[in-house]
């Protein structure tokens, strides 16, 4: 085996090719993923469909030297670098046989293998594999759903003013998120109405953390599907797979964005649209308004 310090792009190849089509991801526990906070680097897995692995875009060395210095400044004095540093955790996946997955952090662990660093903070997800989709749907009466993207319509940036109440403590502790102001309302009238709630998320978010911020706020979600921005062939294939499930349950389909609604029927290629004025003051009104009148068109 390669000294990953003396060549650690050989050490990469060989394990894309140790983990590629034997190595899958599995669910983590809650006391796996509460506990677990560090890992050793031969622990972690480099992604084979991530781009850092790819032969012709592969590792970005400038990227990988600057975290190298910030490993060498981090360790002795161990301050700084908490955003978008080495002490920042690296998203990873528990896999089969062994070890972790690496979602996030590919230049911060090679920092750390070329540096002779022999744990790294980690931060372990359960991110959404097709099998949940076909479980979710499984437990799924209706033939209705409304979409939602948590990253461009549901939460808000520290400066918005139009949010909702953080949760009391101690749970603020341990939900951050800042929700748009009358998500919460707007959810509940499709838990009303039987409709199932489907989020989307590019960001690593365990499905279970998703799940139970919802829940704090009395809001049951149907469909949660976390990591939307895999890349890689089997990314594709699986998003694809998803999609043809999804289609094929439901009938209806009603998705909400900043500055429109949108209605889709499953076997036509007729889109209702219906416009927002994107006013956050009055946007959960404006939402409201406008699913009455697409209810009261069933």
């Amino acid at each position: 085996m390669a000294d990953p310090v003396v060549n650690f792009r050989e050490y990469l190849n060989e394990e894309v090719n140790k983990v590629k089509g034997v190595y899958y991801p599995v669910r983590a526990s809650f006391l796996k993923r509460k506990f677990c906070k560090k890992a050793s680097c031969r622990a972690l897995h480099p992604n084979p469909e991530d781009e850092f692995c790819f032969p012709d875009i592969g590792p970005n060395y400038g990227i990988i030297k600057k975290y190298q210095q910030q490993y060498r400044q981090g360790v002795q004095f161990k301050t700084g670098f908490e955003e978008n540093g080495i002490l920042e955790p690296l998203m990873v996946q528990k896999t089969r046989p062994d070890g972790y997955m690496i979602l996030n952090g590919h230049h911060r662990w090679a920092a750390a293998i070329r540096s002779g660093v022999g744990k790294v903070k980690i931060k372990i997800v359960n991110l959404t594999q097709v099998s949940d989709i076909r479980k979710m749907i499984e437990n799924s009466q209706s033939d209705r759903r409304v979409t939602l993207d948590l990253d461009e319509v549901v939460f808000c940036g520290k400066d918005d003013p139009y949010v909702e109440k953080p949760l009391p403590f101690p749970m603020n502790r341990f939900f951050k998120e800042r929700i748009r102001k009358g998500i919460p309302a707007l959810l509940h009238v499709f838990n009303q109405r039987d409709v199932d709630i489907w989020v989307y998320t590019s960001k690593y978010y365990s499905l279970e953390y998703i799940r139970f911020l919802f829940k704090h706020r009395a809001v049951r979600l149907t469909g949660i599907v976390t990591g939307t921005a895999q890349k890689g062939p089997h990314a594709a294939a699986n998003a694809k797979t998803m999609k043809e499930m999804l289609e094929k349950k439901y009938k209806t389909t009603i998705h909400i964005d900043n500055k429109m609604i949108l209605r889709t029927v499953s076997g036509s290629k007729e889109i209702e649209d219906y416009p927002l004025s994107g006013n956050p003051e009055t946007w959960s009104r404006e939402a409201l308004d406008i699913l009455a009148k697409i209810n009261n068109k069933r």
